[in-house]
């Protein structure tokens, strides 16, 4: 367990601090509540790139690439391959923003939920599909998605 902990850390917090929820003193989510949280981040990390809002973007993928880490550190039963095979994507996600370039941007969100549909059938969840999002899909509107300034 705690080889593989440092290997999920390393692999996918390098730089990025720690996520505070592996102390089993702590209340630990359940599987089920980190992926509704991955599912939310996910919409968001696209209304925001959709918005032009490239810093809430990339706060989003953070976010995001936080919570696959929390659940691969926490749940056993998911392989650590699972998560870490979400890394290109999700750093291509990351340079894109950096890059303001919505073209690779979309190309990378199409290859993370690939990924995440991958991870449900590997899992015998395939019944669970996430998709790109659609213009349909503003379920937030307690929240501006475009930058300062912008409307």
């Amino acid at each position: 367990m705690k080889l593989r902990s440092l290997c999920v850390a390393l692999a996918l917090l390098a730089g990025s601090g720690s996520i505070g929820l592996a102390q089993s003193d702590r209340y630990t989510p359940r599987l089920s509540e980190i992926m509704r949280m991955a599912q939310t981040q996910h919409l968001k990390l696209w209304l925001a790139a959709k918005a032009q809002n490239w810093d809430l973007a990339t706060y989003e993928a953070q976010q995001l690439k936080t919570s696959l880490a929390d659940a691969a550190l926490l749940y056993d039963n998911l392989p650590v391959s699972n998560v870490t095979t979400l890394l290109p994507p999700l750093q291509s996600i990351l340079d894109a923003a950096s890059a303001k370039n919505a073209r690779n941007f979309a190309d990378g969100m199409r290859e993370l939920t690939d990924g995440c549909n991958a991870c449900h059938r590997s899992l015998g969840r395939g019944f669970i599909m996430v998709q790109v999002p659609t213009d349909r899909q503003t379920n937030f509107g307690n929240q501006r998605f475009a930058p300062n300034g912008k409307q």
